[in-house]
């Protein structure tokens, strides 16, 4: 069988949502799930804070790798000559006019994460904010890479506590804008060639995050696309995103990564070198 590639990857990440989605009022959620392929045992990195488990995320190393931490994205730029390159700019270098967006409510994903100078439309605001300039940037660009963080769930769960009423509120909430983000691949008609992707960062226990407990290691992760095989609760870790994203668009991911295609999750794809750590994720 041909390999299929993707004309459009959209990343749709949740922050602090963990695997408590499992409990969750999330109809559109559980749609994807139906779908495509989803697990609650994607293992993230540690510590288990937002910096160094989306920089692991974007960039496919551990977050010792690549050193990112809150601060350090709240006041550097990622040079874009780093040795370790974010999907972003494996995209950006093998398609020079791709479009390209990050939609992020918290900027230092953009500001410290992914490279500055190489052409990624950014837009910054609260979810509700966010939610319809992505349907229409989808709907008018139909762009190659699109990155999307929400962080009320996060939010909640630092004011309300994980898990606890106005947390599950939250994450209906942003439930609802991952169904205005699928409809709108759908109404711009490139539904086939999208593979459509939601993730969370981290979860959280009592009202923080950071440790190593189930509840903070944890995360949920969804894929949806023309050629993804309905696998269940497979293992995988965050960082094996971007080799996952370099696979649907039909490019290479960097000698540098340590980012792996989960096994069987292309119903095309077959050989691909499998996560040598495996066990140490189950």
């Amino acid at each position: 069988m041909e390999k299929f590639n993707y004309k459009h990857v959209f990343v749709i990440g949740v922050d602090g949502a963990g695997t408590y989605v499992k409990n969750a009022n999330m109809p559109n959620l559980f749609s994807l799930f139906e779908k495509g392929a989803f697990t609650y045992n994607c293992l993230t990195t540690l510590p288990t804070i937002s910096a160094q488990c989306w920089g692991s995320l974007l960039i496919g190393v551990d977050a010792k790798v690549h050193g990112l931490s809150n601060g350090i994205c709240k006041t550097e730029h990622y040079a874009n000559s780093d040795v370790h390159p974010t999907y972003f700019r494996l995209v950006r270098e093998a398609f020079p006019d791709a479009k390209l967006g990050a939609f992020c409510n918290w900027t230092p994903i953009y500001n410290g994460i992914i490279e500055h100078n190489i052409g990624v439309v950014t837009e910054k605001g609260h979810d509700y904010q966010l939610s319809p300039k992505i349907a229409e940037y989808i709907k008018t660009e139909k762009p190659t890479l699109l990155f999307v963080h929400f962080d009320g769930v996060d939010g909640s769960g630092h004011n309300d506590g994980y898990g606890t009423e106005g947390y599950y509120n939250e994450l209906n909430n942003v439930d609802n804008f991952i169904g205005e983000a699928w409809n709108a691949v759908v109404e711009a008609g490139i539904e086939d060639d999208t593979l459509f992707i939601s993730v969370a960062d981290h979860g959280g226990s009592g009202h923080d995050h950071g440790g190593p407990s189930n509840e903070e290691k944890w995360v949920y992760f969804t894929a949806v696309g023309k050629t993804v095989a309905p696998l269940r609760n497979f293992h995988m870790r965050i960082r094996d995103i971007p080799a996952i994203v370099c696979c649907a668009l039909g490019i290479d991911t960097h000698e540098g990564m340590d980012s792996f295609v989960p096994e069987g999750l292309f119903t095309d794809v077959s050989g691909m070198p499998i996560r040598p750590d495996l066990d140490a994720v189950v």
